[in-house]
């Protein structure tokens, strides 16, 4: 087994226990359902643990693959709680994607249920600390050419397999999505080998059009009057990181981080000082704060998604499209030409 893919799985009587959120009479269902998942169809089964990770999965593996989330759409996935048939979903998969600490309990059905691969995204791509979403407002540093400036400051913070100090957002960052992709390809060669040629053709062509959404940030958002940006959550710290503009949400690394009154104060003297004219919310967190914000200062208010997962609304858009309307909308907000 490649270092890409590694088993969560407990030793066997934990692949027959419940994640312990599923209750007794839920055991039965868990394993009638996980029989029925298996449809004879001959594709390789996957679960993902949100939608940028079923995203890779269904690019990389096309027709050659049955992807589905391992958590509901149309919900913040942040800390999200599972159902019998959710979990029964990993239980039967060939392969599970997730990121470990994003999602406990993904993590924890997956130890205790799982009986198939497991790619875990923290372990592929390189997470930056959260602590780098702090800003300095004070700063007068408009250098945007800094996307590589952490590379391999990181790679080793991994092996302990410990990520509740970073920032969990690298789908935001198309070149990380596009090292996912490898992965997944190598992890897909894994469990269905005879298939290699076409997962690894899959991913070089995912790897292509994010290479072309990066080169539209990079051009898009290369010369803006306004370099800062106001968001609902601490959600997009490597877009910062690839592109330079600055992000300062209004709660934390989790939409249910609320602000405290000093947070709300100092987001206003930033507002008036900076001559931003927009606050952007979010289609699958609470807009009370931020429209609030908007409401007392007169300001416009857009969405900007963390593409955490698909909404009724974005149901029939992908990574791609969703991104290339966050590039607009920081366009118009920061007047970049």
């Amino acid at each position: 087994m490649s270092s890409a893919s590694r088993r969560l799985r407990t030793p066997a009587l934990a692949v027959l226990a419940l994640a312990t959120t599923v209750t007794l009479a839920g055991c039965s269902a868990l394993s009638d359902d996980a029989g029925a998942q298996d449809d004879g169809d001959g594709k390789v089964s996957v679960a993902a643990g949100f939608y940028p990770l079923q995203y890779v999965a269904e690019r990389v593996g096309g027709d050659l693959v049955e992807v589905e989330a391992a958590s509901a759409p149309g919900k913040d996935p942040h800390d999200a709680e599972l159902t019998v048939q959710e979990t029964a979903t990993i239980a039967s998969a060939d392969l599970v994607v997730l990121l470990e600490g994003f999602q406990p309990a993904v993590d924890e059905a997956t130890e205790q249920n799982g009986t198939g691969e497991v790619l875990d995204a923290a372990d592929v791509v390189e997470l930056l600390p959260a602590e780098e979403g702090d800003h300095d407002h004070g700063s007068d540093e408009d250098d945007h050419d800094h996307a590589d400036d952490h590379a391999g400051d990181h790679a080793d913070d991994h092996a302990g397999h410990d990520h509740g100090d970073d920032d969990p957002h690298f789908w935001l960052d198309p070149l990380r999505m596009a090292e996912l992709g490898v992965a997944m390809a190598d992890a897909l060669s894994e469990v269905d080998p005879d298939h290699a040629d076409e997962y690894a053709a899959n991913a070089a062509r995912l790897s292509t059009d994010l290479e072309e959404l990066d080169e539209e940030f990079r051009t898009g958002l290369a010369q803006c009057e306004l370099d800062t940006v106001v968001v609902a959550h601490d959600a997009f710290g490597y877009l910062e990181d690839r592109y330079g503009l600055h992000f300062d949400p209004v709660a934390g690394l989790t939409p249910d981080a609320e602000p405290t009154p000093a947070d709300l104060q100092e987001l206003q003297e930033l507002i008036r000082e900076e001559g931003i004219t927009t606050v952007f919310s979010e289609r699958l967190a609470s807009q009370q704060f931020t429209g609030a914000l908007a409401d007392d200062l007169g300001l416009k208010t857009a969405v900007l998604d963390p593409l955490e997962g698909l909404s009724d609304e974005t149901a029939d858009e992908d990574y791609l499209s969703l991104m290339r309307a966050n590039l607009a909308a920081l366009q118009e907000a920061n007047s970049c030409r």
